[in-house]
């Protein structure tokens, strides 16, 4: 007789839930995890638009690619308020968003400042200011000696920074040598003791730099500086926030 007993089916797993696309309207609830003293968050507060564009639009790096040689390079040089720069890591992929409610925690790898060998996606190590900018001139004359003129390096400041020499002579340096793969982006929140004559844009222009200046809120706005041509010469974004209080 012919056994008819059907063969069991064979086991199926549950297809994995779709991974969420980043929503820069979670970025608060992200930031919000982040509980304790040292926050620094009108520092925070300030580069959250410019980070999400150029992490959402602009950046050639992903969590698969940080060793990846022709990975774009952003060097967070304002790193004394790292929130919105932890939210916009973990909103893409980079860590687990379970590591942001220990934010600054003894066993925690988001300090105060970013560690590089802590946080992946970080590139430098930072929070004393003056010397984000010159290290993102070094990166750049690195990876053309090494033949990379493609990886574009991107470097975050304050306008209190450019108070530091360190940075004029990086600025000097850039504009003369043509370093075109160097991008550098200033959130002013007018906290800046000296400031410039013209304006900040105008340091730079003068110095040998194209340079733009938008509304650090206007996402549209920073993601057309941010992709503007400039060739030959490297290039400065300076974003206008509200005044620090």
């Amino acid at each position: 007789m012919t056994n008819t007993t059907a063969a069991p089916a064979p086991d199926r797993q549950a297809a994995p839930a779709p991974v969420p696309s980043p929503d820069f309207r979670d970025l608060p609830r992200l930031i919000a995890l982040m509980t304790g003293a040292e926050k620094h968050a009108p520092a925070a507060h300030s580069t959250l638009d410019a980070l999400w564009v150029l992490y959402d639009r602009v950046l050639r790096v992903t969590p698969d690619t940080v060793d990846d040689p022709g990975r774009d390079r952003f060097l967070l040089s304002k790193g004394h308020g790292p929130m919105a720069y932890y939210a916009v890591l973990a909103a893409h992929g980079f860590f687990d968003k379970a590591l942001l409610p220990g934010f600054g925690s003894y066993d925690s790898p988001l300090g105060h400042h970013p560690d590089r060998l802590l946080v992946p996606g970080a590139e430098i190590g930072s929070g004393s200011l003056g010397h984000g900018l010159p290290l993102a001139v070094g990166t750049v004359l690195g990876l053309r000696a090494q033949g990379l003129t493609d990886p574009r390096v991107w470097v975050l400041i304050g306008d209190a920074e450019l108070d530091e020499g360190s940075n004029h002579e990086a600025i000097a340096h850039a504009g003369p040598a043509g370093l075109e793969q160097l991008h550098t982006l200033v959130i002013d929140n007018a906290s800046a003791t000296h400031g410039w004559p013209g304006g900040i844009a105008s340091r730079f222009a003068s110095a040998g730099w194209d340079a733009v200046t938008v509304d650090g809120r206007d996402h549209e706005a920073l993601y057309e500086a941010f992709t503007t041509p400039h060739p030959g010469r490297p290039l400065a974004v300076v974003a206008r926030v509200e005044p620090k209080n």
